[in-house]
């Protein structure tokens, strides 16, 4: 996790972006960003986050990160809404976590803490309204 932090801090120093919301779990992660560098450079931000973190793992065989990523433009406060529920509730979803709170690797306890989301969002049962666009 350390790695993937400092990739991710280093990345932004070559590509101005503000994180709004990030969960990670074992074989993926999701994010919702913000791009601040002025040329919507989505693909050179993911380039900058997977070569540094690609740097700092031991050679042990195949780079863990997928060639591809899935970009999508927020159209307006509702979409993005539903964008950061979807990624909150995703360790729940694929059974990593019986619920959000309990997933240590979240930008939902940063919610919490600021006071944007109560500490038991999302309960421990799928959430109704929790969609994207292209998933059934």
């Amino acid at each position: 996790m350390n790695a993937l932090r400092a990739s991710w801090r280093d990345a932004h120093a070559r590509v101005a972006h503000d994180v709004l919301a990030a969960v990670v779990m074992p074989d993926h992660l999701h994010a919702v960003i913000r791009m601040d560098d002025g040329a919507d450079d989505y693909p050179r931000l993911w380039q900058e986050i997977k070569k540094g973190f690609s740097r700092r793992l031991p050679r042990a065989g195949p780079s863990p990160w997928q060639a591809r990523f899935w970009e999508h433009t927020i159209r307006n406060e509702a979409d993005l809404r539903a964008h950061v529920d979807y990624v909150h509730f995703n360790p729940v979803k694929h059974g990593y976590a019986s619920s959000v709170v309990d997933w240590p690797f979240s930008s939902f306890h940063r919610y919490v803490r600021n006071g944007a989301l109560p500490l038991d969002w999302g309960g421990d049962v799928a959430t109704p309204g929790i969609k994207v666009a292209g998933e059934p």
